[in-house]
């Protein structure tokens, strides 16, 4: 499968995709291609009414992947490793998602995919992304992802070491 994007963001604690985060999604994302790829299984307590998985876990999955897509988009762009300095983090800007139809089953594997339509200034980026459940989309949704964190920038530059 490759590098996991979430693997070079340590310290992360976010819910949905801070592997520090005992109580949270612990999404991983991978390259497929020029994709960025995470497989999700919902949990019963992630239903929004029975069956359904809710959509703001969705949301949550939508939003946490594309900024480790974003996050890894840069080093690729850079000819980098991802665990390479410097280190990046992003943050939404802007999300726009439109639920095509409910995710059901809630305990069948979700699949998030999102690539990079548009970057601007090397800090922002616009990503697509859609969540499949059963090979159907469900959601799809565009996102806007801002570099706000570098490891290289003076603390007072960036989001400061206790934010990284």
């Amino acid at each position: 499968m490759g590098e996991c994007f979430q693997d070079a963001m340590p310290g992360d604690v976010c819910f949905g995709c801070g592997a520090e985060n005992t109580h949270g999604l612990r999404i991983r994302s991978f390259w497929e291609g020029d994709e960025g790829v995470c497989r999700f299984t919902p949990m019963a307590h992630h239903q929004g009414w029975p069956g359904i998985t809710c959509g703001g876990i969705l949301a949550t999955l939508v939003d946490c992947h594309s900024m480790a897509t974003a996050m890894a988009s840069a080093a690729r762009r850079e000819g980098r490793a991802l665990d390479s300095e410097p280190h990046y983090r992003f943050a939404t800007g802007s999300m726009s998602l439109r639920y095509l139809k409910p995710t059901t089953p809630n305990d069948r594997p979700l699949v998030v995919r999102a690539h990079v339509t548009e970057v601007k200034d090397d800090r922002k980026y616009t990503l697509a992304c859609g969540v499949y459940s059963g090979g159907e989309k469900t959601v799809e949704a565009t996102v806007v992802a801002f570099r706000v964190y570098r490891s290289d920038w003076p603390l007072e530059a960036g989001l400061g070491a206790s934010a990284a």
